[in-house]
Order: C-alpha cells, then sequence, then structure tokens
C-alpha cells in the first residue's frame, strides 16, 4: 500500500480577518466564531485534533492535548475567492485579483456572446443567484434570453430555465463565453445555473457546472501526477484547476455526497492524493446569511469525521482547510479576507504540534508534494519536518 494524502477543503471556513481585511470591506469577518454563536454549532471531533487551539481562535475553548498538528494560514494572493484560494493552496500566487464587474459586463463582451449564442442577455448586474431567477425567469421563459449575472466574485453566470435551454444547450453556451472571457477579462469562472419550476417558485438545480479559467502556473496537481502519483478529485477540484492535473474525478450534489465519495476512496488502493472539496457551507449558507444553516453542516461534518478517520491507513495523512471566509452574520453577502484554518492528523502525524500563522496558503501544497518525495516547484514552504513523528 502507497502514501496517500487526503486534503478536505471546507469551502469558506474562515477562521478570523486577515491584516488587510479593510482593503476588502471584511473587518470584523470570522466564519468560525459567527457559526459558534448558533445552537447548532457542536464540533467536538474537530475540537480534539486541535482546530480550537489554532492562533487567533478565541470563540472556542480548545483542548490541552490536541490529537494533530494545526496552523493558521494567511492568504498572500490578492483576492478572496474559490479559484484563487484553491490555486494558492496548490502552489500560485496570485498578485492581481481576477477581474469583477461590479457595474456588469462591458458591451463588448455581452454583444460578441449575444452574436455567438444567437439569444439576447437580461440582468447583465451582481445580483443573488436565487433572486436574479425570481425577477428575471417569467421574462426569460417569454423571450428565450439568457439571465446573464455577477457577484462581488469573478465570476459570469448564466442561468437558464431547463425548458427553455436544455442543460447540455447551456453547458455550451458556457464553453462560449468561456473562450470569450479570456485576456483581460479573464474571469475565474463562468458558472452554468440551470434552474426549473413555476413563478414565482422556480428553484436551480444540481447540475450547476464551472468552467474555470485555466491555472497560470505549475501545480500541485500537475507535479503529482507528472510524477505518477494518482490525483482524485471530488466535488468541484476538477472544475477549478479545468481538469489539469487531475487522475479521477467524481462531481457531487451535496456536503453529504461529497463525504461519501471521499469515505469510498478511503477504502480504494492508490497512492497520492485525494482532494475534496465540500461546496454547501458557501453556496448553501454564507451567501445567504445561514447562520444556524452553515453551523448545522459543520456539525454534520463533524459528525461524519469519525467515519474518516477510522478509515485512515497507516501511511494515511488528512489535512483539512478552507478556501477563504464567508461570514453568514455580517450584512454582506459575500466571501471575506480571512485566515484559515489547517488540521492534519494521522499515524505519522505528531500530536499537539502548533505551527504558528504561516505567511501563505502555499504551505500545504509544499507539504503535500514533500511527503510525496517531490521537490516542490511551486511557491510555499513544506512543514513536513515539523509535522511528522
Amino acid at each position: 500500500m502507497g502514501k496517500r494524502i487526503f486534503l478536505i477543503v471546507l469551502d469558506s471556513f474562515g477562521i478570523g480577518e486577515e491584516p488587510d481585511a479593510a482593503e476588502y470591506g471584511d473587518v470584523g469577518s470570522n466564519t468560525l466564531a459567527s457559526c459558534a454563536k448558533s445552537s447548532f454549532f457542536n464540533m467536538p471531533n474537530m475540537r480534539k485534533l486541535g482546530l480550537f487551539n489554532i492562533d487567533g481562535v478565541t470563540c472556542c475553548k480548545g483542548v490541552a492535548e490536541p490529537g494533530g498538528s494545526f496552523a493558521r494560514l494567511r492568504e498572500h494572493s490578492k483576492g478572496k475567492d474559490t479559484t484563487v484560494g484553491h490555486w494558492e493552496i496548490s502552489g500560485i500566487d496570485s498578485p492581481k485579483p481576477l477581474p469583477t464587474y461590479p457595474n456588469g459586463f462591458p458591451e463588448e463582451v455581452i454583444s460578441e456572446f449575444e452574436k455567438q449564442t444567437g439569444r439576447g442577455v437580461l440582468c447583465n448586474k451582481p445580483y443573488s443567484g436565487t433572486d436574479v431567477i425570481r425577477d428575471y425567469g417569467q421574462e426569460h421563459l417569454k423571450t428565450g434570453k439568457l439571465i446573464v449575472y455577477t457577484s462581488a466574485d469573478s465570476v459570469f453566470q448564466i442561468a437558464a430555465h431547463e425548458s427553455i435551454v436544455p442543460v447540455e444547450e447551456l453547458y455550451r453556451y458556457c464553453k462560449i463565453a468561456r473562450k470569450i472571457l479570456s485576456g483581460k477579462h479573464g474571469v475565474g469562472r463562468v458558472i452554468a445555473r440551470p434552474f426549473v419550476g413555476e413563478y414565482p417558485n422556480f428553484t436551480r438545480t444540481p447540475e450547476r457546472h464551472d468552467f474555470s479559467i485555466k491555472p497560470t502556473a505549475v501545480t500541485m496537481l500537475d507535479q503529482l501526477s507528472e510524477n505518477g502519483f494518482d490525483v482524485l478529485s471530488v466535488g468541484k477540484i476538477v472544475d477549478i484547476f479545468a481538469g489539469r492535473g487531475i487522475t479521477d474525478a467524481v462531481r457531487t450534489k451535496s456536503n453529504a455526497e461529497g463525504i461519501e465519495r471521499t469515505i469510498e476512496r478511503l477504502g480504494r488502493n492508490f497512492t497520492g492524493l485525494c482532494f475534496t472539496n465540500l461546496v454547501d457551507f458557501d453556496m448553501l449558507y454564507g451567501h445567504r446569511n445561514d447562520v444556524d444553516g452553515y453551523a448545522k453542516a459543520l456539525s454534520y461534518f463533524d459528525s461524519q469525521l469519525p467515519r474518516i478517520l477510522s478509515g485512515l491507513r497507516d501511511e494515511d495523512i488528512l489535512m483539512i482547510t478552507a478556501d477563504h471566509g464567508c461570514d453568514p452574520a455580517t450584512p454582506s453577502t459575500d466571501h471575506s479576507r480571512e485566515y484559515i484554518p489547517l488540521v492534519i492528523y494521522g499515524k505519522p502525524v505528531k500530536a499537539g504540534k502548533n505551527l504558528g500563522t504561516r505567511p501563505t496558503f502555499s504551505d500545504i501544497g509544499a507539504t503535500v508534494l514533500d511527503y510525496f518525495g517531490i521537490k516542490p516547484k511551486i511557491r510555499g514552504t513544506s512543514q513536513l519536518g515539523e509535522i511528522l513523528k
């Protein structure tokens, strides 16, 4: 049996504002602290591993003898979105934020998109995904025009009713948009947002699909696969990296399914990395300012953690982290510029090792590569020597 690392991203699970939070309008943001105030918050298993012993975590009491190693990581890149966060975990520094469009996309983009799809466009401004189909869904049904909208993130989102635009056709439109949105308009993701139902009860379906910009430099995933290691993707990891460096992928429709697919892979024989994203924290609760929902989702993950731990083999390492914040208790419904946690556990890992505050998320990628004997070509400093017994 070969070495394996299971890297799980609790999407948007930030643990407190970063020093430059004011530049992003995020002073006071603390996703963990906000969720901890909910009566539904209960994470005894993560507590045992050392989550609440991390630097700066004061909302919950740590334990005297944490079971794992742990750290607080600061984002070095400019940005606070999914793409930039995951890319930095895997070794890419983004000195410039990906483009955003607070006033909608320029005419040059929209007109070319309309020309190539043969359909008009509705909305074209920042909007909540559930509100936009409520407010524009009827006109879309009458005219066949596509609902195009964005957010505070670097995204071009296309919503369409499945009775008007079948899902595969919507994906084709997204691929058209992805080709148009390059260069100075190279947004992080083009996202398909199919929906069904009748007004006013339109609902989005789980057939969302992300078409990401290709990574701008070599990543941890590239180095692993080039050296013959398996790179298993669970959830939207494969989309975030535009498929690059991935050797096996399964997309998921919920946190629960993501956890089950990860547990299935614990039972597989492979050598390398299983990289999981659990998106519900962000998509269903953070962006909707649902504190109790977020807390319940965290508690559910924690309740399933013993199943994950029991599947670890002698040389396996489990890493649990995040990619940015999305404080559900602040007025903003957008991501927040926060530190992320890193909890590391496994038989090879020291218990109670505090790695302090790290200057970049890329220390994760460097540590992963080091465990497999690969000299990192990415930024970041391996912490392997600190955490191994």
